[in-house]
């Protein structure tokens, strides 16, 4: 006979209720976008059926794909390539810097991981305006490079990096260092292929922070040329005189990527947060 566990219970009762919270508000865009008809949707609103489909129809996805004034491919064309350049390039530029930090020789370590982590604490938005004049005088608005390079480098990436590269035994650093291999040739042959969960994570927090990303496109970017995703929901927003219909459907539109990242990475994510919960 098995003994009830109110802590076991409580556990179970909190994860259902955020698991609600998570999939309530994405049936209602789902259901939503599915709904061709504005004058139905806006009586549905606030009822049962703005989450159970009474109809499905993808009017909604043709008429925002096939829209000339916001043209949905660019936008997420200019997103891809913004996001999978920044995620790409601070892996390894991160990574190494972290790798460096964790068994570089030179007192400059210590000091470098201190300014690190004073970066990490103070807001971005702090840094927003000095960035942008500096931007500027690079000649970089309204382009990839503006969107892609201040972001390459990320405090909290190289921090969790460390973390990981500190804890690797010392005497398998010291038998590559012994075979005469070099600080790099140790963290390209060694480093970085045992720090797969990691850059799971990094991946998919990069990955959501870049695609999300709103302040600082919207601040860098002019026309519809550079305009990431986030940018263009927002001004798709304020074209369509909140037709729920069309807008419900560049959401899902926009959310199906990150989706398909979580999914695919959720092993290594869930590896590497457990992992670090329990060296921690």
């Amino acid at each position: 006979m098995k003994i009830f566990n109110p802590y076991k219970a409580l556990r179970t009762l909190a994860a259902v209720v955020i698991l609600l919270c998570v999939l309530v508000p994405l049936s209602m865009m789902v259901t939503l976008s599915l709904n061709p008809s504005e004058e139905n949707i806006l009586i549905n609103m606030g009822t049962l059926h703005a989450f159970i489909p009474e109809t499905v129809s993808l009017q909604n996805y043709k008429e925002v794909l096939n829209d000339p004034y916001q043209p949905f491919a660019r936008y997420l064309l200019n997103t891809l390539l913004v996001v999978f350049c920044t995620v790409g390039a601070g892996i390894f530029i991160n990574s190494a810097a972290a790798f460096a930090l964790a068994w570089g020789r030179g007192g400059y370590r210590k000091i470098y991981l201190m300014v690190i982590i004073a970066v990490f604490v103070i807001p971005g938005e702090a840094l927003t305006i000095p960035l942008l004049l500096l931007v500027s005088k690079f000649g970089w608005i309204d382009s990839y490079q503006v969107q892609i390079v201040p972001f390459i480098a990320s405090t909290f990436s190289i921090f969790l990096f460390y973390q990981f590269f500190s804890k690797l035994p010392q005497e398998l650093i010291e038998a590559a260092r012994i075979d005469g291999a070099r600080l790099f040739q140790i963290y390209f042959k060694i480093g970085f292929p045992l720090s797969t969960p990691v850059i799971a994570t990094v991946s998919i927090l990069g990955f959501l922070d870049a695609w999300n990303s709103y302040l600082w496109p919207l601040m860098v970017t002019r026309g519809t040329e550079f305009r990431p995703l986030g940018v263009a929901m927002a001004a798709f927003f304020g074209t369509q005189q909140a037709y729920w219909g069309n807008i419900m459907a560049f959401a899902v539109l926009m959310t199906l990527p990150i989706i398909i990242v979580f999914l695919v990475f959720q092993k290594y994510f869930v590896t590497s947060v457990v992992g670090s919960s329990v060296k921690g």
